[in-house]
């Protein structure tokens, strides 16, 4: 009893001498000086890619506004030379990749996160998960080209660049599908019960709404990294000279899918890798509208996580 009287007096002591307002100021100053660090990073990153931008769009700028340049096929005349059939082939890629990403990524997070359970198993699964993340992009040209090209025969084709860069993108769906399904309020799950919702019935029509803005965070990360990889497509076998343009899907779609490729970053490569000044022209002009390309993606991306947010606020 005595030990507790003891006790309340000297914590009563110690809260008269402890200094509210020093306490109360020390802690903004604090709070001001993160938020000023977080905004001087902030324009660094903008700084950064906005003068990357600037450099690519002075350096090109005479073939970004010459129109035959997205006319027209490479050429060894660097004047004439487009890049007619590497946006095409990044663009017919990288929708092959975003699909299977998606159709793979997405169920597989939903599955680890709703009905994988806590247990070793599943808990070694997602360190694997996670760390495939950091694995060099060249290891999934490697494995793409043993299992895609050699094993199932669909060879150096646009079904096998999207399969390769779906793969690269497929850690972080996966990886921000559990994260966004984690973070609802387990309230919604409960009330979603009580009503004599199912556990499907409940995942789709209450959890997957709420968590797709995070899910569409998640795929415009991937599609910002897979969009300018080039390692993994050169060891798969895409071409750095073609002058043809894949059957149209409609007309052709299995012909479309089997058909040789190119895109932007290897064209790039291969007009960086030349002597004449004009070529690296070409390559500063591909580069910006390599990037214009992921803005428009990303965009899309961005428009559609706000109208699942607007929709789906809680």
């Amino acid at each position: 009893m005595e030990q507790s009287v003891e006790l309340r007096k000297e914590v009563e002591t110690r809260l008269k001498e402890f200094d509210v307002q020093a306490y109360t100021i020390s802690v903004r100053r604090k709070d001001a000086i993160f938020e000023i660090v977080g905004i001087v990073a902030t324009i660094l990153v903008m700084l950064f890619l906005l003068v990357i931008s600037l450099d690519l769009l002075i350096d090109g700028w005479t073939r970004i506004k010459d129109g035959s340049f997205y006319t027209s096929y490479p050429s060894r005349f660097p004047e004439e030379a487009g890049i007619l059939s590497s946006w095409v082939g990044t663009i017919y890629v990288m929708a092959g990749a975003i699909f299977w990403a998606v159709i793979l990524g997405i169920p597989a997070g939903i599955y680890l996160e709703e009905y994988g359970g806590r247990g070793t198993i599943a808990r070694i699964i997602e360190a694997n998960i996670s760390n495939l993340a950091a694995v060099p992009s060249i290891v999934y040209g490697l494995l793409a080209l043993g299992v895609f090209v050699y094993r199932f025969k669909f060879g150096e084709s646009i079904l096998t660049a999207g399969l390769t860069l779906g793969l690269l993108m497929l850690p972080v769906v996966v990886v921000s599908t559990r994260e966004s399904i984690r973070r609802i309020p387990r309230s919604i799950r409960e009330a979603a019960y009580a009503l004599g919702a199912t556990r499907w019935e409940t995942l789709f029509h209450h959890i997957l709404p709420y968590s797709l803005s995070g899910i569409l965070t998640g795929l415009i990360i991937a599609i910002s990294r897979a969009i300018g990889e080039t390692a993994p497509l050169v060891t798969i076998g895409a071409l750095t000279f073609i002058a043809f343009l894949p059957p149209e899907p409609w007309e052709n779609f299995i012909g479309m899918l089997l058909s040789p490729f190119t895109v932007l970053p290897i064209q790039m490569y291969n007009w960086v890798s030349r002597p004449q000044e004009e070529f690296h022209t070409n390559a500063a002009a591909a580069g910006f509208i390599l990037l214009v390309i992921a803005l428009i993606m990303n965009s899309i991306a961005f428009y559609l996580r706000y109208k699942v947010r607007r929709k789906y606020q809680w």
